[in-house]
This record gives structure tokens, C-alpha cells and sequence, in this order.
């Protein structure tokens, strides 16, 4: 008999986090200080989110538990990770108004999109932090803070990823946090 995906977590000591950057610098910064307060955590870098990583000078200092899978095969071999319940939930963003496109239309072809798909596949909830959330925004660049202007066609990306099962959209710094404090809540309460 074929045990359900969300059943397998039974077989590992600690079920972790897994956290998707893409090429976003939407927050970055404030995102990577979250992120270092979670503790089984493994984090899946795009390309992109390599270059971000250099364009905003930070790097990557996270707890001693953390593993760091990068974007190097093609067919995103670590994703294998979510069929046997290693990750309890998946946290994807910064997510840029491409990955939340390729994540609409089902197209999985880097590391981030693909653990995506791999999550909702095995029931892993998921929180999605987008970046194009309103027509006007505030953004940090490189160099500082700049105005954008998300376009129609993002916006409404952003509203059909809301649709998904298991998967949460957040728009704010705030609202991350609190999606992360609920899913810590749930952790300690089923571990009860």
C-alpha cells in the first residue's frame, strides 16, 4: 500500500523549511534577516538570486543547520526532497512577476519554479511572497529606492496564484511574518 506524501514526514526526525529566492530585491535584505531566524531551514537559490545576492551586497549567513542547494542541474534534482515529507513548508519569494507567471502557468524550468510545483504536488503548503502587488510601488534597487509600476498582466498573475491550493500570497513584510508565525504556531501544536 501506497502511504500519502504528507504521511512520510514520519520518517525523518525534523521536517524542514524550504525557502525559494528568485532575482527579486524586493526586500531582500529584510527577507535574508527572516529567513536567518528559522531554524531547519533549506534554502533554493535561482541563478538570479545568485546575482541579486552580489548586486545588494549580502550574503549568505544562516543558521549551521541550513543546507543551500543552487540552481546547477537541469532538472532541479533536489526537489526530490519534497516526495519524502522533508519540508513541512515552502516559502517562495521574493518572487518576482516571472516566477509568479511560470508559476501560473505551470511552467517549471529553474530551481525555484520547480520546487514550487513540487510542493503543491505533494501538498506542501506554500506562502509566496510576490513583488507586483499594486499599481505603484516602492521598491529598493541597488542603489536605493525607486518607483515601479507593476503592469496589468502581473497584477493579475498575482491575483490567479491566490486561487492555488495550499498556497498563501502575502504582499507585505508584515504579512510574511505573520504567515511564517502561523505556520510556527501550527508546527508546535502538531508536535504536541
Amino acid at each position: 500500500m501506497v502511504r500519502p506524501i504528507a504521511m512520510a514526514k514520519d520518517n525523518i526526525k525534523t521536517p524542514r523549511w524550504g525557502w525559494a529566492l528568485t532575482g527579486s530585491g524586493h526586500f531582500f535584505k529584510e527577507t535574508l534577516a527572516l529567513m536567518r531566524g528559522l531554524d531547519h531551514l533549506d534554502v533554493f537559490l535561482s541563478s538570479a538570486a545568485e546575482e541579486v545576492l552580489s548586486m545588494y551586497k549580502q550574503n549568505l549567513t544562516f543558521p549551521k543547520d541550513t543546507r543551500i542547494f543552487k540552481d546547477r542541474t537541469a532538472s532541479a534534482a533536489p526537489v526530490g526532497n519534497f516526495y519524502y515529507g522533508v519540508y513541512h513548508t515552502l516559502v517562495l519569494g521574493p518572487a518576482t512577476s516571472n516566477t509568479v507567471a511560470k508559476c501560473v502557468a505551470g511552467i517549471s524550468d529553474n530551481l525555484p519554479t520547480n520546487v514550487f510545483a513540487q510542493a503543491g504536488k505533494c501538498r506542501v503548503p506554500t506562502i509566496v511572497f510576490a513583488c507586483d502587488t499594486a499599481p505603484e510601488m516602492d521598491t529598493e534597487a541597488p542603489k536605493g529606492m525607486v518607483k515601479v509600476y507593476p503592469r496589468r498582466i502581473d497584477l493579475e498573475n498575482t491575483e490567479k496564484l491566490r486561487s492555488f491550493e495550499m498556497t498563501t500570497v502575502v504582499e507585505t513584510m508584515p504579512e510574511l511574518e505573520t504567515a511564517i508565525k502561523a505556520r510556527l504556531q501550527w508546527l508546535r501544536s502538531s508536535s504536541s
